[in-house]
């Protein structure tokens, strides 16, 4: 190991003891040897072609865990010598301890559960201000025990006291963490539900509304969760790894769209495939994650588990192969940057849907459109338009949109809206419904003015960035923050007004 390094983690005078603890255990995992690859496979990653998340050189536990939170509650756990709950003291007693032995590739939980829906059973007869005190204290004590911002909780879509009051306790504190998404369904969520949502989301950009039919018309009635940043997957399962793609890397490798769409893409997706071959091979055979109280008490479910084929660079790969035809066009502004976007998405979707994976969800790997990292240089996350070229909102949503049905593992792209929202959120609620009306699996948005904002998905508060530098901070994630607004153009996402110009989502 490098004694550098690790003598400059343990005299780092910003970080806690708890940090330093985790980042030098990072160091150790960065020791071990990476699970064998090809030739062609350790060239893609050390090109930076393809990147594995940095989850270590052999993984001994999966990326993202959704544990059946539900029913650990109904059961209790012989491993952990706790008996069913019984009223909402007691669950809300259980979930806190089971979520300090939920691992993660964090070493946080990134999920917490679809908090209503497990919750509801043990209200009893509370009133509405015992519940209120009761969650208030939960949510705190959340951010200040697990202090990282991928740790993610669901609410909705049907309309409860418990949802209800997690809207009112996450809009007062505006912590960072947990992450929120609300789930929304036409058919069940009422409209003033909706508008409680996103009146939220003009107070501290929280939370991400998912549209509750497209994600469970993939995986079936409510056996999902979204966890960490945005991400889709099963419950009682999760994501064994992620691997992700540089799209702009591979177009700059072709010498025009023919070649990058039916020869050099393919290419690099079965080079990929390897490498999560490999990942998720040492997990579910070595590492024996898999002999766990979690899977013997029946909360997770081994085969529930599958590797996210995420990409990113999309924004740049359409303008490096449009260029190399002579063609100057933008992403998010112009038709045919947009059309072979979504061309590209597409092949990517058939290649994922056809390619078997031995640890796979039925088989396959999950298709997943990645938020980005503190590291990225000039590329911009996921399929969103570039920092800084931000159109209107409606141009936005409707350059964006085509490409959602696609990432059933998640996908988002983050509208950075004028402070003067505040004034009228009914345009905040306007754009969200029509949005989702149009087919965005996410609704995400940021307000300029607002602390805290979302930097590629996870939450930071930029007075906590302004101040890292001197003296640290007790949040985990906060470094990333930071690291982003070093490296990244996030902090040049144009704000935009809402107003008037909200009709126009409406006309499909």
């Amino acid at each position: 190991m490098n004694q550098e390094r690790i003598q400059s983690i343990i005299t780092d005078a910003n970080l806690s003891p708890k940090q330093k603890t985790n980042l030098l255990a990072l160091e150790a995992e960065g020791s071990l040897a990476y699970v064998p690859l090809s030739a062609q496979a350790q060239l893609a990653l050390s090109e930076g072609v393809l990147c594995d998340m940095f989850e270590g050189n052999a993984p001994f536990k999966p990326r993202y865990v959704l544990p059946d939170y539900g029913r650990f509650l109904k059961q209790g756990s012989q491993y952990l010598e706790l008996e069913p709950a019984s009223n909402l003291d007691e669950a809300l007693n259980l979930l806190t301890i089971i979520y300090h032995h939920v691992p993660s590739v964090t070493s946080i939980p990134v999920y917490l559960g679809h908090l209503d829906e497990i919750l509801m059973p043990y209200v009893n007869a509370l009133s509405e201000q015992q519940i209120y005190q009761k969650i208030k204290l939960f949510w705190i004590m959340l951010d200040r025990t697990l202090p990282d911002a991928f740790m993610h909780a669901n609410i909705g879509p049907s309309d409860n006291v418990i949802c209800r009051t997690i809207l009112k306790v996450d809009a007062e504190l505006k912590q960072i963490a947990p992450n929120l998404t609300f789930m929304h369904d036409p058919a069940v969520t009422p409209n003033d539900l909706l508008r409680h949502a996103t009146s939220n989301i003009c107070e501290c950009s929280k939370p991400h509304v998912a549209n509750y039919p497209m994600h469970a018309g993939f995986y079936g009635d409510k056996r999902f969760g979204i966890v960490s940043c945005y991400n889709s997957l099963p419950l009682s399962g999760g994501a064994n790894t992620l691997v992700r793609m540089n799209l702009n890397e591979i177009a700059a490798r072709s010498k025009d769209q023919q070649e990058f769409l039916s020869v050099i893409l393919p290419e690099y997706c079965q080079v990929m495939f390897e490498v999560i071959e490999a990942r998720s091979g040492f997990l579910h055979e070595q590492s024996n994650f898999f002999k766990s109280f979690l899977v013997t008490e029946q909360l997770i479910k081994e085969d529930r588990f599958a590797p996210m084929f995420g990409i990113f660079g999309m924004a740049e790969a359409v303008k490096t192969l449009l260029e190399k035809e002579g063609i100057t066009a933008e992403f998010g502004h112009d038709q045919v940057a947009n059309e072979l976007s979504y061309t590209i998405s597409e092949a990517l979707a058939n290649i994922v849907e056809v390619t078997p994976v031995k640890y796979g969800y039925h088989g396959r790997a999950l298709l997943h459109a990645q938020a980005g990292i503190s590291l990225d240089t000039g590329v911009t996350p996921a399929t969103r338009i570039s920092y800084g070229y931000e159109p209107d909102p409606i141009t936005h949503i409707k350059a964006t949109v085509g490409h959602h049905k696609f990432y059933p593992s998640g996908i988002s792209d983050i509208l950075t809206i004028d402070e003067t929202v505040k004034s009228n959120p009914e345009a905040m609620y306007n754009l969200c419904k029509g949005a989702l009306e149009l087919g965005m699996r996410e609704f995400t948005a940021n307000v300029f003015s607002n602390d805290l904002v979302r930097i590629t998905g996870y939450m930071v508060k930029m007075s906590d960035i302004a101040k890292y530098k001197k003296q640290g901070s007790r949040t985990n994630t906060t470094f990333l923050g930071s690291e982003a607004a070093d490296n990244t153009e996030l902090l040049n996402r144009k704000p935009r007004v809402l107003s008037a110009e909200m009709n126009p989502i409406y006309q499909k």
